[in-house]
């Protein structure tokens, strides 16, 4: 393998490098459309060039910190498999400690930041398109009336065609915002180069000096400073998707050059017109055709941006529901060659109402910037407690080399949080009410069910004992398989017992299938099944699926076909409970918790279709259940 062409080596890391432009940096990358505007719109009265140079010296460090710094030089390292983001430091924790059915005040915590991505994800759409199509103000004033509408025009094809799948947009995502930095990093050099001055603001003490002077004002500066950084949690979230290598690529070699150009190109021409930062971005382009042009290519770069958290928004819904925080979704598989590709219509529906509900509400990218923020920042926080609890527990860093750099991420993030609190009356309410919302249906979802396997599941009936009811007298065997769904891999599944129960028979063929979730991404194929003889014609087999994968019990059946079981799999009959959920029990959940539960457990999709079985060979016995 060492000795490959060098070639194959070197398109393959263009072609992934190119991959991350398009999907990891969409949504950081389309932030200069409106940042640095809110950021000197946040400016006191005063000295304006000082204030314009503290504004893009606060921005040029926050790239540094939170991206280069935070997520590039430290949290990346906590891959769980080569994979990322913030159920990765979850499953992490748990791995180490073995916890993972409990749901403390750390599970809590990461549940809330992973919670806040669902906010992000109905507000980064609505903004990032807002943002585009604002720029026909400066190309053509009177169509000013319009942009609420053609924005949700465009959302509306955005989300319509999401059933279609990324494939084949995919591949134009890394080729367009490519083209997308080089043309906004070439604008802004245009302006450095005619004001060179601008790069004073490199020094930290710009920045500084701008919070002290107008402490007052610090936190609405900070607070719009934080839209710069907004889509740095993808470069964590994707890394599974192109690895850490190439994201860094991507960023250092194309995405943070075009966009520190930008923005001092931003800060240059606000220098020399201080007057005129209403449309700043388009502003660094004539008007007239050149402007236009660059509209376009902003709504096709918002686009990008969109999809792809709307497509992250995908992945993170499924890792939760593969780790048993939300209830099952219908999931459709876009490409067969690549599981990855998903569609959930219901996230789908519900994000595309959100957005063009927000669009509709706020009517302007620069109002929906007081809504941005609280969410990204309190996912950051989390992010960075997590990564710091990894280290610790998991890693055994010692406290000298993580109390520091905890101390120096967390005063940053908490400042951050703190400067954004102000937005709370003004739309901030928007993506807490919506993080509060999941993660009540998480929490819910997941301690429902632990309830139930504790009380249901989790019997005493031992092989040997099901063992002694298959060789019973009274028992008849007839032809064909019965696969009875277990949801302990070492117990006996209750619908056998009331089956047998009810029935007097078993099949000549007996199968208790499990299907677990691993605390990793996915597994191997090594690793993906396990089949034993318990004896008289019963088998058990254990099938193993990681937090990124979705079940396939066909494909599973076949193999446990293929390890010796005697079964034909058009004659096999699936057995499932089907729970019928009681309130008034004495489990341990608020009243209003189990009422809660019982309706998500009513409407969660039928586990015929979450694990792709023929539904003409499934049997489903209805069980009362007290919670």
């Amino acid at each position: 393998m060492q000795k490959s062409p060098s070639k194959v080596s070197t398109a393959a890391s263009a072609g992934l490098t190119l991959g991350a432009l398009g999907v990891v940096f969409g949504d950081i990358g389309t932030s200069p459309l409106y940042a640095l505007r809110e950021c000197l719109n946040a400016l006191p009265a005063g000295d304006r060039a000082a204030g314009i140079l503290g504004a893009l010296s606060l921005v040029f460090w926050a790239l540094i910190i939170v991206v280069c710094v935070k997520y590039l030089l430290f949290v990346m390292k906590a891959d769980n498999r080569g994979e990322g983001g913030i159920f990765a430091l979850l499953a992490l924790t748990h791995s180490d400690r073995g916890n993972a059915a409990r749901i403390g005040l750390f599970t809590l915590l990461v549940l809330f930041g992973a919670a806040l991505l669902y906010g992000d994800g109905v507000i980064t759409p609505a903004i990032s398109v807002l943002g585009a199509v604002e720029g026909l103000k400066s190309f053509a004033p009177e169509y000013s009336k319009y942009i609420p509408a053609i924005s949700c025009v465009i959302l509306c094809g955005l989300f319509y065609f999401q059933r279609q799948g990324t494939q084949t947009i995919g591949r134009v995502f890394g080729p367009v915002m490519l083209v997308w930095f080089v043309v906004i990093g070439l604008v802004g050099l245009r302006h450095i180069v005619e004001n060179p001055a601008v790069l004073a603001a490199i020094d930290p003490r710009r920045g500084l000096n701008l919070l002290q002077s107008h402490p007052g004002n610090a936190a609405v500066i900070l607070g719009a400073v934080v839209l710069a950084v907004t889509g740095a949690e993808a470069l964590y979230a994707d890394m599974g998707h192109f690895g850490r290598k190439y994201i860094a690529f991507a960023w250092y070699g194309v995405a943070f050059p075009g966009l520190l150009l930008n923005y001092f190109g931003q800060g240059s021409f606000a220098l020399e017109h201080p007057g005129e930062i209403d449309n700043l971005f388009f502003a660094l382009v004539p008007e007239g055709i050149p402007r236009l042009l660059l509209i376009a290519l902003s709504i096709a770069a918002a686009i990008i941006a969109s999809q792809a958290l709307i497509s992250g928004t995908y992945s993170l819904t499924r890792q939760a529901i593969q780790l048993g925080y939300f209830p099952r979704l219908k999931i459709l598989y876009t490409n067969a060659k690549h599981s990855g590709q998903i569609y959930l219509p219901l996230v789908n529906i519900a994000l595309a109402i959100g957005s063009i509900i927000v669009v509709l509400f706020f009517g302007s990218s620069e109002k929906l910037a007081t809504a941005y923020g609280i969410a990204v920042t309190g996912t950051m926080l989390v992010t960075t407690l997590a990564f710091f609890r990894v280290a610790r527990l998991r890693w055994r860093w010692a406290w000298w080399k993580i109390l520091p750099l905890a101390f120096f991420f967390v005063l940053v993030e908490s400042a951050f949080v703190g400067a954004n609190l102000h937005k709370f009356a003004e739309g901030g309410w928007l993506p807490i009410l919506v993080g509060l919302a999941l993660l009540a249906v998480m929490h819910t979802w997941k301690s429902g069910k632990t309830e139930i396997f504790r009380r249901i599941y989790a019997n005493e009936i031992t092989e040997a004992e099901l063992n002694n009811i298959a060789q019973s007298d009274r028992i008849i065997r007839v032809r064909g398989t019965g696969v009875f769904m277990a949801g302990n891999p070492t117990g006996t599944p209750l619908v056998l017992l009331h089956h047998v129960k009810a029935n007097k028979v078993l099949h000549e063929t007996v199968v208790l299938l499990s299907v677990t979730t691993e605390d990793v991404p996915t597994v191997e194929d090594d690793e993906r099944f396990t089949v034993s003889e318990i004896g008289n014609g019963v088998w058990r087999a254990v099938g193993r699926y990681g937090y990124m994968e979705s079940p396939d019990v066909s494909t599973l059946m076949e193999n446990v076909r293929d390890a010796g079981v005697p079964l034909k799999l058009a004659e096999a009959t699936y057995y499932f409970n089907r729970e019928m959920i009681i309130t008034g029990g004495d489990t341990r959940m608020f009243e209003w918790q189990k009422h809660f539960y019982a309706f998500l457990s009513r409407n969660a999709s039928q586990v015929r279709d979450y694990y792709r079985l023929p539904p003409m060979q499934i049997i489903e016995v209805g069980m009362p259940i007290q919670l």
